[in-house]
């Protein structure tokens, strides 16, 4: 991408604050002609100033009403020019931060259409994809403000001074204009020598985000394990890493950033001895005057220069970051499809033919799937971890979408069905469930934003939170970040009840949960299972074996089907499961203690 496509794209995102760009032009364009007021005054002060110098007697009343003009015109001229410069930066900046606040709302809005497949891919990890935005909007926001603010005012007193330059005298301004070129031609060898360190730092910064956000999210492992040093020196490495291509894009900079003030120099010398020269052969209208009144034109001439390396650093870093941020709120391909079928009524039937999968990452994860799941009935899906239970659940709620075979919903292909509509009749709890940063309240009004607080109560009498809420001196208002795990499992469990859904899937829904807990939840839950659509997993055998269909998977593949009862009797994997889970409670020696 380069600037002016960069700029190309941003305007559509400035256009909507059109009356500030025009007041920011309009006071751009008076700062401009401002800026040349000086070299005016002074070349007509200096000439003045001569002529009275050269007079047989020199008059001090002329001369105080030379300074008293000059002062005054140079005082109001500096705050007029306070005042200019007030409003012209004020509407800039206000400018960029709506543009920021567009671009942020934008991007968000854009990627929570995205599919699930694009958040579990490699390089799109929360920190890196935190990162990609925090920079692309930041970057892309100050490329506004330096266009604006910078830029602009720079390059229109550059130009003014540049026409009032070649009126002076064209052989000058020639020697003005000259240097231009140079420094441009310069400035984008610059860029083209630091392009790849600065994608170098910018992913690195990217992986920097990922590692801190995987040390703050595992640091219950960190600490019990004792592995803080390992820890921070993995974070050391990455971060020498980010250290060793900063210093050496800075020194690039610094080198060209030297280069480009040679220049600069270059041209205010060769400024002074053209002038000089034409004031000593007394070339038509060159007078001592015009010596001052060209080296200051040209310092507004080479002030873009002094201040472009800065500008152009800011523009190119938007550059690296833009692209990927454009890339996220334009692309299309990690848009989540969905159908249009939406009846009135869901039955809640799904059929799964011959269904196989694979992650984004490569692994396989489902072979040749079939199942029926009929409604009104519970349908538990078994295996040891990694066997693909989860995958299952993921597909029929449109997470992801099959390489190949086919999901019905009621009868109609998944893909037909409108993926809100789909979800709207699906309640999902899984064994961890995100807890946002809001009150009680706000995290089972998740499950329907429309509920009433009766419905809230109502929702957390069925999760047996009630009680345990009442206890917190602020109730429901209390910050759900505060609960405990399985008291956070709670509030997963009531938004169920308040989406009151046709279909609830259970992925190991009391895992976290004690044993008086679970056996509460299990109650509210067999409740809400009257005449709906269950699918759990579990390795609670107490829900497992209500169950009216059972489904056993191995790596990816069913192996056993039928009811509890007699899928056991079959033996093979469900019946290892069974009698190690049993194993594991010492379901024997609590059969004695309950007899006695």
């Amino acid at each position: 991408m380069g600037i002016w496509k960069l700029l190309n794209r941003i305007l559509r995102y400035v256009m909507p604050y059109r009356w500030l760009v025009v007041a920011t032009l309009l006071l751009t364009l008076l700062g401009s002609v401002l800026a040349q007021v000086n070299a005016v005054v002074l070349d007509r002060a200096v000439d003045a100033i001569n002529v009275l110098d050269q007079q047989p007697s020199m008059s001090w009343a002329s001369a105080l009403r030379i300074l008293t003009i000059i002062s005054a015109i140079l005082l109001g001229k500096e705050v007029l020019a306070a005042v200019v410069n007030f409003f012209r930066r004020y509407y800039g900046e206000r400018m960029r931060i709506f543009v920021n606040r567009d671009l942020s709302l934008q991007v968000i809005k854009h990627v929570l259409t995205f599919r699930m497949a694009f958040f579990t891919s490699t390089g799109n990890e929360a920190g890196r994809l935190q990162a990609r935005i925090d920079k692309g909007v930041a970057s892309t926001s100050m490329a506004v403000n330096s266009f604006f603010i910078d830029i602009l005012p720079l390059f229109t007193s550059a130009v003014l001074a540049l026409v009032l330059m070649f009126m002076a005298n064209v052989f000058v301004g020639l020697v003005a204009l000259a240097i231009v070129p140079v420094y441009f031609y310069v400035t984008y060898i610059q860029a083209e020598r630091m392009r790849d360190g600065r994608r170098g730092i910018y992913e690195g910064q990217q992986a920097v985000s990922q590692n801190i956000l995987n040390i703050i999210e595992s640091i219950p492992v960190v600490k019990s394990f004792n592995r803080e040093q390992i820890e921070h020196d993995r974070q050391q490495e990455v971060q020498d890493r980010l250290t060793n291509l900063q210093l050496s894009t800075r020194k690039k900079s610094y080198f060209f950033t030297g280069m480009k003030g040679f220049l600069e120099q270059i041209g205010t010398v060769l400024v002074i001895i053209l002038t000089a020269y034409l004031v000593l052969i007394d070339y038509p209208g060159m007078t001592i005057g015009k010596i001052m009144y060209h080296v200051m034109l040209f310092a507004n001439v080479s002030a873009p220069i002094r201040q472009l390396h800065r500008i152009y650093d800011d523009l190119n870093d938007a550059l690296i970051y833009s692209e990927d941020l454009f890339g996220l709120m334009e692309g299309t391909e990690e848009v989540e499809q969905t159908g249009d079928y939406h009846p009135e009524e869901v039955t809640g039937r799904f059929e799964v033919k011959d269904v196989d999968f694979t992650y984004p990452n490569g692994v396989k994860a489902l072979h040749d799937v079939s199942m029926v799941i009929e409604p009104g009935k519970i349908t538990a899906l078994v295996g040891m971890s990694g066997a693909g239970k989860s995958t299952v659940v993921n597909l029929l709620d449109k997470f992801y979408h099959p390489d190949s075979g086919e999901i019905c919903f009621d009868g109609v292909p998944i893909d037909q069905w409108d993926t809100q509509w789909l979800r709207d009749h699906i309640g999902l709890v899984m064994q961890k469930n995100h807890i946002f940063d809001g009150t009680i309240e706000e995290n089972i009004l998740y499950g329907n934003p429309k509920a009433t607080h009766e419905d809230v109560v109502r929702a957390a009498k069925q999760a047996f939170l009630y009680d345990q809420v009442m206890q917190l001196p602020e109730g429901f208002n209390s910050s759900a970040l505060r609960l405990s795990g399985g008291q956070q499992q709670r509030v997963a469990i009531a938004r169920l009840f308040i989406k009151d859904p046709a279909v609830i899937i259970l992925d190991e829904p009391t895992a976290s949960l004690d044993a008086i807990a679970t056996e509460q939840i299990k109650a509210s839950i067999d409740a809400i299972k009257k005449g709906r659509t269950v699918i759990i997993i579990s390795h609670n055998l107490g829900q497992i074996i209500d169950a009216d269909q059972l489904y056993v998977l191995e790596e990816g593949r069913v192996v056993q089907s039928g009811k509890p009862a007699e899928v056991y009797q079959q033996g093979g994997v469900y019946k290892e499961i069974f009698d190690a889970s049993a194993r594991s409670m010492n379901a024997d020696k609590i059969a004695e203690v309950m007899d006695n």
